[in-house]
C-alpha cells in the first residue's frame, strides 16, 4: 500500500460524514427512522441487501468457497428459499405491519397481543443483533489491523465513530442511501477481484482447470439431511423459508426498510428486487472465492501468508499481494462498506425500538425536537455499546461466527410464530402466545446443547411449529378470546389474485432456476468453453 490507497480511504470516511451532514434535516422521530416513507423502492432494496451482505460475507463467503476444508459451492444452498419466503413477507406479514403505521414492529405485537410479548421479542433482538454486529466490526477490525497494518483498536474506531455519526446525523435516509452506495461498491470490489484473479491464474480455461471437482458440489445426494449436520436441499429449503421470513419481516434492522416504503407496492418492489438480485450477488462471491483458492492452492508462498486456524485472511491477502496501489484502497474501502452498512442499519433500529419501547412504558418525550434528540442520543448509544462489544469480543473464529447463525436459527423461527399468531389467529392470547415462544425457543436450546448431530438449519422450522403449536392448543383451552387491550390495528387490503398468482409463479420459477444454475456448477464439462 501506498500514500494513494491510504488517500482513497480517507476521502471515502470523509464522504460518509459529509452525507451525514447534508441529511441531517429531520422534523421529528418518524422522519428521523421511516424518512416520513418517503424512499424510493429501489434504495431501499439495495440497503436491504447490502445490510445483510456484511464485511463477514464480502470475507468469509469467497474463503468457505475456495479454501476451508468442506467448503465449496455448498454456500450456494442459501439462496434456495429466499424467493419463497418473500411471498410469506409480502402477502402476509408485511401489509398488516405497515398499515398498523408502526415505527417498531414491536409495537405491533403489543397492539395485537400484548406488552409482556412485546418486551420478551423486543429484548430477545436486541441482544442478538447488538451481539452479532460487535462480533461483525470486531472481524473487520482485525482484517484491517493485518493488511493494513493500522492498530486494531485505531481500525476499530475509524469504522465505528465515523459510521455512528452519519447515522446519528442522517438518520434513516443516511443509512439507507449510504447502504446503496456501499452495496455499488461491494459489487465493484467483487468485480475487481474476480477479474484480477482471472488474469493472475492465465484465463478461464486455466481458472476452470485449476479448480477442485469437489468445490463445485452444491447438494449431497446420498442423505437427505434430516440428521446430519451438513448442508443439505430439504434444511436449507424448509429452515431457510423460515429463517429468511423472519429475518426480512420479523428483525427490526430489515423490516425498517419495508415500513419507510411509499406505499404497500412500493414494498412488493423492493423485497421481488431483492429476490432476484442477491442470487446474483451470492454467485459472484462464489465465483470469487474460486478464483481466489485456485491462486492460494497453486501458490505455496501466498498460502503461507494464510493463518491455517483463520481462512477468512484469504481475499485481504489477496488484495494486498496481488492488486495495483489504488484498486487495493478500492477494496478495502469495499470491505469497510460492507461493514459500515451493517453498523449504521443495527445503530438506527436499535435506537428506533429502545424509544418506541420506552414509550411502551409510559416514558415520553414533551416534544417533536426532544424526541427527536432523544433518538439521537439513543444512536450514539448503542453506537458505543456494539463499540463495546467489538472491543472485548474475544478470538474469533470460524466456530464463534457459526454459533452467531445458531443463535439466530434458535430464535428466528419461534419469533416468525409469534407474529404469525398476531396477524392470522383470532383466539390468540398473551399467555399462549408467550408459553408458545418460550417453548419453541427452549425446544431449540435443548437441540443445540443436546442434539448436535441435527443441522441447525431445521430448528428455524422446529421453532416455529413448535411455537404455533403451543399457542394455539392453549389458547383453545381458553373460554375468553382476549385481543390487545383497546388498539384496533388497520385491516389489510386484498391484493389481486391474478397479482399473486403472477409474482407466485414467478419467484418459484427464480427458486427453480437458482438449483438448476448450482447444480450445473458440478458438472464440470459445462465450464469448459
Amino acid at each position: 500500500m501506498n500514500g494513494f490507497d491510504y488517500l482513497v480511504i480517507i476521502a471515502y470516511l470523509a464522504a460518509m460524514l459529509v452525507f451525514g451532514l447534508l441529511l441531517s434535516r429531520q422534523s421529528d422521530e418518524g422522519d428521523y427512522f421511516l424518512g416520513n416513507k418517503g424512499i424510493g423502492w429501489f434504495p431501499l432494496a439495495l440497503s436491504t441487501m447490502a445490510t445483510q451482505l456484511s464485511a463477514i460475507s464480502f470475507i468469509s463467503a469467497p474463503a468457505f468457497v475456495g479454501l476451508r476444508e468442506g467448503g465449496g459451492l455448498k454456500w450456494l444452498t442459501f439462496e434456495f428459499a429466499v424467493p419463497l419466503a418473500m411471498l410469506l413477507v409480502m402477502f402476509v406479514i408485511m401489509p398488516p405491519l405497515y398499515r398498523s403505521g408502526v415505527i417498531s414492529i414491536f409495537d405491533f405485537l403489543e397492539r395485537r397481543i400484548g406488552r409482556s410479548t412485546r418486551f420478551f421479542i423486543s429484548l430477545s433482538f436486541q441482544i442478538v443483533r447488538a451481539f452479532g454486529t460487535g462480533i461483525m466490526v470486531y472481524v473487520t477490525g482485525l482484517i484491517i489491523e493485518a493488511v493494513l497494518g493500522v492498530p486494531f483498536l485505531q481500525s476499530i474506531l475509524a469504522i465505528s465513530l465515523i459510521t455512528i455519526l452519519y447515522s446519528f446525523l442522517g438518520g434513516i435516509r443516511a443509512v439507507v442511501y449510504a447502504d446503496a452506495i456501499q452495496m455499488v461498491l461491494i459489487v465493484i470490489g467483487l468485480l475487481v477481484c474476480l477479474f484480477s484473479a482471472i488474469s493472475v491464474i492465465g484465463g478461464v480455461d486455466s481458472f476452470w482447470s485449476g479448480i477442485d471437482p469437489a468445490r463445485l458440489q452444491v447438494v449431497d445426494w446420498s442423505y437427505a439431511g434430516l440428521v446430519t449436520d451438513e448442508f443439505a436441499l430439504l434444511p436449507m429449503l424448509f429452515g431457510g423459508f423460515v429463517l429468511y421470513a423472519s429475518y426480512y419481516a420479523c428483525d427490526q434492522t430489515q423490516a425498517q426498510r419495508s415500513l419507510s416504503a411509499k406505499s404497500l407496492g412500493d414494498i412488493r418492489k423492493l423485497l421481488i428486487a431483492n429476490a432476484l438480485l442477491r442470487f446474483p450477488v451470492t454467485l459472484l462471491y462464489c465465483i470469487t472465492g474460486l478464483a481466489v483458492g485456485v491462486i492460494a492452492t497453486g501458490n505455496p508462498s501466498f498460502m503461507a501468508l494464510i493463518p491455517e486456524e483463520s481462512p477468512d485472511y484469504l481475499m485481504p491477502f489477496f488484495i494486498l499481494e496481488y492488486l495495483p496501489n489504488g484498486v487495493i484502497g478500492l477494496l478495502l474501502v469495499a470491505i469497510m462498506s460492507a461493514a459500515m452498512s451493517t453498523l449504521s442499519s443495527a445503530v438506527n433500529s436499535l435506537s428506533a425500538v429502545t424509544i418506541e419501547d420506552m414509550k411502551s412504558f409510559g416514558i415520553h418525550a414533551r416534544d417533536d425536537r426532544r424526541e427527536l434528540l432523544w433518538a439521537r442520543l439513543l444512536a450514539l448509544l448503542w453506537g458505543g455499546l456494539i463499540l463495546f462489544f467489538s472491543l472485548y469480543s474475544g478470538d474469533i473464529s470460524a466456530t464463534v461466527i457459526e454459533a452467531i447463525n445458531k443463535v439466530g436459527s434458535a430464535l428466528y423461527g419461534p419469533v416468525l410464530g409469534v407474529f404469525l399468531i398476531a396477524i392470522l389467529w383470532r383466539r390468540r392470547t398473551v399467555l399462549s402466545t408467550n408459553a408458545g415462544f418460550l417453548a419453541g425457543l427452549l425446544l431449540n436450546l435443548w437441540l443445540w446443547q443436546f442434539q448436535p448431530g441435527l443441522f441447525w438449519m431445521w430448528w428455524n422450522l422446529i421453532g416455529l411449529a413448535v411455537t404455533v403449536a403451543v399457542a394455539v392448543a392453549l389458547s383453545l383451552l381458553s373460554r375468553k378470546m382476549p385481543l390487545a387491550a383497546g388498539t384496533v390495528v388497520q385491516q389489510t387490503r386484498k391484493v389481486p389474485p391474478s397479482y399473486v398468482l403472477l409474482v407466485t409463479t414467478g419467484l418459484a420459477l427464480f427458486t427453480l432456476t437458482i438449483i438448476l444454475i448450482s447444480l450445473a456448477f458440478e458438472s464440470f464439462q459445462f465450464f469448459q468453453f
